[in-house]
């Protein structure tokens, strides 16, 4: 495959979102765990993990039969209330619906929440005809306020576009297919920043290990900031080293659009009536 950039490169990777968990790799009639790279240091969430990274849960949603599964990561953020996860959880490439809101719900801290069936705020603006890596966020509320302590909306991240080695952490609550535990974290490194695209939003191309269900994990900065949300990587459950251009993690950071959306957000009222076009039936 030869080089690809610019918009086409952030549709191709979405080619391996991690909406729900795909069938297993069998070998010997057992499952074949295959981290992305030839290094992998995921170990499992502690309690003093999730103090330390507050408002990581989980999005569960319900399979055509009706029983839920975990479907991806998502985080409360800003206020009880208001949760952030990929886009790629409702809409495929094309946009076109996958699931609806009312097909899922979210978990944090041993509970369960409903969201507001008819509140779904996408990245992606009214014109747009695909689904970019920077686009694939999306904002839900919670019928009811959850009883746990959200993540704080963050800074802007001060990073400069280019290469790169910044150590982070990444925070998957929801776990891996490819990973035996329910969840994990990973001392890692994003290697380089795109340019912005889409509202104004950064890739961070990263060498985080990854693997179906680990859509909408956090990278946290040393501080224990959230700098970005990690949406698809390439060559999915094949083990090679880590290659900027072939074979690496994309995620988008929290800045730009998706943060003034953020910010809009927690300033209404759990009540508020949605934003025109805002809806999780409209597109």
């Amino acid at each position: 495959m030869g080089l690809v950039t610019g918009g086409a490169a952030r549709s191709l990777a979405l080619a391996a979102c991690l909406v729900t968990a795909a069938p297993a790799a069998e070998t010997g009639g057992g499952r074949r765990l295959a981290a992305l790279y030839l290094e992998d240091g995921r170990r499992e969430l502690t309690g003093a993990d999730l103090e330390r990274f507050p408002g990581a849960g989980v999005l569960w949603c319900r399979r055509p039969d009706g029983i839920p599964q975990k479907a991806a990561a998502a985080w409360l953020i800003g206020n009880p209330s208001l949760v952030l996860m990929n886009a790629h959880n409702f809409r495929n490439r094309q946009l076109e619906v996958t699931r609806t809101v009312a097909d899922c719900y979210f978990q944090i801290a041993g509970r369960n929440y409903a969201f507001v069936p008819d509140v779904l705020e996408l990245g992606v603006e009214p014109e747009a005809r695909r689904l970019h890596i920077t686009d694939d966020w999306a904002l839900l509320r919670l019928a009811e306020p959850a009883e746990a302590r959200p993540q704080p909306i963050p800074d802007p991240p001060n990073l400069p576009t280019g290469d790169l080695t910044l150590p982070v952490t990444m925070v998957s609550p929801a776990g891996h297919e490819n990973y035996r535990g329910q969840s994990s974290r990973e001392s890692c490194a994003v290697r380089r920043i795109d340019p912005p695209s889409e509202g104004a939003i950064r890739r961070a191309r990263h060498d985080c290990n990854d693997g179906y269900g680990g859509s909408g994990s956090g990278l946290f900065d040393e501080a224990g900031r959230l700098i970005a949300m990690q949406s698809a990587s390439l060559s999915m459950n094949q083990r090679h080293a880590f290659d900027i251009e072939f074979h690496y993690g994309s995620a988008l950071l929290i800045e730009g659009r998706l943060r003034e959306a953020l910010k809009a957000q927690i300033r209404k009222p759990d009540s508020a009536v949605p934003p025109q076009g805002v809806s999780g039936e409209s597109r």
